[in-house]
This record gives C-alpha cells, structure tokens and sequence, in this order.
C-alpha cells in the first residue's frame, strides 16, 4: 500500500512537471523573433460572428519567406475581422489583405526591442523554474503526509526527497537550455 502511494505522489509529481515545462514552452513560442510564425498569432480570438474563436480554427498558415507569415481564411467573410484582431494584439504588425489571404511581413527587430524581448523570455523562464519548484514543493508535502498517515520511515523520506531534488534540477536544467536557445535566436541579426 505504502508503496503505491509513494508511486503516485512521484507519477504525479513527473506529470505536473512535464506540463510546466511545456507551458514554458508554449511562452516561449509568444515571444517574437525576427522569424515569421503562426504560433504568434494562432491563438488570438476573433470576433466571429459574434462568438469569440481562435484565430487557428478560422484559418491556415504558411511562411513563404522568413519574414513573411500568410494566413488563408477558410471564410472570406471573416477577413476583416482577423484583420483588426492581428491589429489590436499589439504584434507590431500591419496585415495586408488582397481579398484571398492576409500577409504579415515582420520587420527586423532592433536592438533594444530585442533587449526587452529577452528580459521578457528571462522572465518567463524564471516563472517556469518557480512552478517546477512548486510541483517540487507540493510532493514533499505529499510524501510527510504520507510519513504521518502511513508510517513511512524517515529514511525513505529522504531517499525520495533526493530523487524530487534530481527531477527538479533536470528539469531547470531543460528551461535553463531552452531559455539560451531563445536567448540567441532573438540577439540572431
């Protein structure tokens, strides 16, 4: 019984840290580099017909060049509408609609918006490590609770508090990685 529960609290633990770790990755993929990307934009609502809908279930994405990222409504109809949410989502960037599909040409960053977008990418890493340190947190908890309830000896309390240890570090050392990477994409010229 004891161990089923210690097998638990650990499953869950790996579980909860491994959705942390993707949710850093997913802001991550907000940020902007100097790169065309729909991950930018294919999460913002659009007012269609009323009901508000993500911008990747109203239209397809392609990037012919670099810094050119064009989307094609399934519904024409719904142009305009896509059109002032990219405006209003404060992007820095000008759709141009011909009728058929809407482009988005990224300019080239300048240095000190590159700056702020890496303070900015700093952060987030930074509230990723503080969650996988929650997650860690929150196991230790589990695991006294389960030294009080079911008489787990102290001994494997401690073993289990550094394997928690291990899978933290591993993890921070994943966000720490994915944060140099992001770092030099966005200082790329």
């Amino acid at each position: 019984m004891e161990n089923e529960l210690v097998d638990l609290v650990m499953a869950d633990t790996r579980e909860r840290m491994a959705r942390a770790l993707e949710h850093v990755k997913a802001e991550f993929a907000t940020v902007r580099t100097g790169r065309a990307s729909s991950s930018l934009i294919e999460h913002l609502l659009v007012d269609y017909y009323g009901a508000d809908t993500p911008l990747k279930q109203l239209a397809n994405f392609s990037v012919p060049e670099p810094r050119l990222l064009v989307v094609s409504p399934f519904d024409k109809g719904a142009m305009a509408a896509i059109e002032k949410a990219i405006g209003n989502a404060d992007l820095g960037l000008n759709p141009s609609n011909d009728g058929n599909v809407i482009r988005l040409t990224f300019p080239s960053l300048t240095e000190e918006r590159r700056k702020s977008f890496v303070k900015l990418v700093r952060a987030k890493a930074e509230e990723g490590k503080v969650a996988l340190r929650g997650v860690r947190r929150h196991a230790r908890q589990e695991l006294e609770n389960l030294e009080k309830e079911e008489g787990l000896s102290s001994d494997d309390i401690e073993r289990l508090e550094k394997v928690l240890d291990k899978m933290t570090q591993d993890e921070v050392a994943i966000v720490d990685t994915l944060l140099a990477h992001k770092e030099q994409e966005l200082l790329e010229v």
